[in-house]
């Protein structure tokens, strides 16, 4: 995938997202549910137009902020680098923006959806998903596990990322198995929190080994 590919079929999912929202306004009620808690329960609603401007907006938000990123990025840290699993990855966030816009239009026309277990599940698939790229993604400032260690130095990084990327994928599985079959919600997040914060540790541990054999 390279940019002008990405660029397409994320405008499509937008367009889609958007598109959807309009087909079935008329049969929104005038508020909609907008939030709700840990247990499942709506505790927020808005008005309806808001199926059409916030989730679709901030996918091409996230669009934007894709295409924005190379340029902004500092020589030698270009975010794309020489592969497309930066943008592999921040299609899987789009592709999640999607899915929680098409439940949550869902839960607005009256289905039934068992929206705490749906969400969490599909943060844990999220975190997955982007642990399938997360080796190949070169040292940059805006995608990845950025501590001081990794972005140091490049060894450092290319470790730390090909250990994220086990973690990630373990961590973000165990926790979609958690979010269906544990009522505590927290579960699924303490899977993935310490999938998160493995190669974070991992980072440092590693950086100082190479500072005592003098490598770095």
């Amino acid at each position: 995938m390279n940019r002008n590919s990405f660029l397409i079929v994320g405008g499509l999912l937008a367009v889609l997202a958007f598109g959807a929202a309009l087909a079935v306004y008329g049969d929104l009620p005038a508020k909609v549910p907008v939030h709700w808690n840990g247990s499942g329960q709506v505790d927020s609603y808005g008005p309806r137009w808001h199926t059409l401007a916030v989730m679709p907006g901030i996918m091409l938000m996230v669009l934007g902020l894709t295409a924005a990123l190379p340029w902004l990025s500092p020589r030698r840290f270009e975010v794309n680098g020489k592969n497309n699993a930066y943008l592999q990855i921040m299609l899987v966030v789009l592709v999640f923006l999607a899915y929680i816009h098409f439940l949550t239009l869902a839960a607005a026309l009256g289905r039934a959806v068992e929206m705490r277990a749906m969400v969490i599940g599909a943060v844990c698939a999220m975190f997955a998903a982007i642990g399938l790229p997360l080796a190949r993604v070169r040292r940059n400032f805006y995608v990845g596990v950025r501590t001081p260690w990794t972005l140091a130095n490049d060894r450092v990084w290319e470790a730390t990322h090909r250990f994220a990327a086990k973690t990630f994928v373990a961590g973000g599985l165990v926790g979609l198995v958690l979010a269906f079959l544990v009522s505590a919600p927290w579960a699924p997040f303490v899977a993935i929190a310490a999938a998160g914060l493995a190669p974070v540790i991992h980072s440092l541990v590693f950086y100082k080994q190479l500072e005592r054999r003098g490598e770095v």
